[in-house]
């Protein structure tokens, strides 16, 4: 009797959950450094590059302004950036434009992060393929 008993204490403590610890929340990423430009998020669909240029360029010059599109519809995948002639400017669209409303939408805008650099393909490395019959023979006899 006392043998099952253990048994089955063991059996709940292999599968208790409390062997499991819990994922770490993820770590927001880092601040961007003040520059010139700005990554504005929550865009709408019909939010225009016009329509971006206009609404920044009451808070400084606004040298280029993008809103990124699909390229299938033609509408707005819901951000776009904005490019000021200064630091200061930018600091103002930032505080002028952050959590207001822009055709509808809660916009919110904020220093672009640089892209990180791309990394270069080895040359000698072969391409993987996602079609063709497995490199394994497996099924033939």
């Amino acid at each position: 009797m006392a043998a099952a008993a253990a048994a089955r204490s063991g059996f709940r403590r292999m599968f208790s959950i409390s062997a499991f610890s819990p994922p770490k929340p993820p770590t927001p990423p880092p601040k961007a450094d003040p520059s010139p430009n700005l990554f504005v998020s929550g865009l709408s669909k019909r939010t225009t590059t016009d329509g971006l240029r206009e609404a920044f360029a009451k808070f400084g010059e606004v040298l280029h302004a993008r809103v990124v599109t699909d390229r299938v519809t033609g509408f707005s995948k819901g951000f776009g950036f904005v490019r000021y002639a200064t630091v200061e400017d930018a600091a103002k669209g930032i505080e002028g434009m952050d959590g207001k409303f822009l055709d509808g939408w809660v916009i919110f805008a904020e220093y672009a992060r640089p892209r990180p650099p791309q990394q270069q393909p080895e040359m000698n490395s072969q391409p993987q393929q996602s079609w063709g019959p497995p490199s394994s023979s497996w099924g033939a006899q």
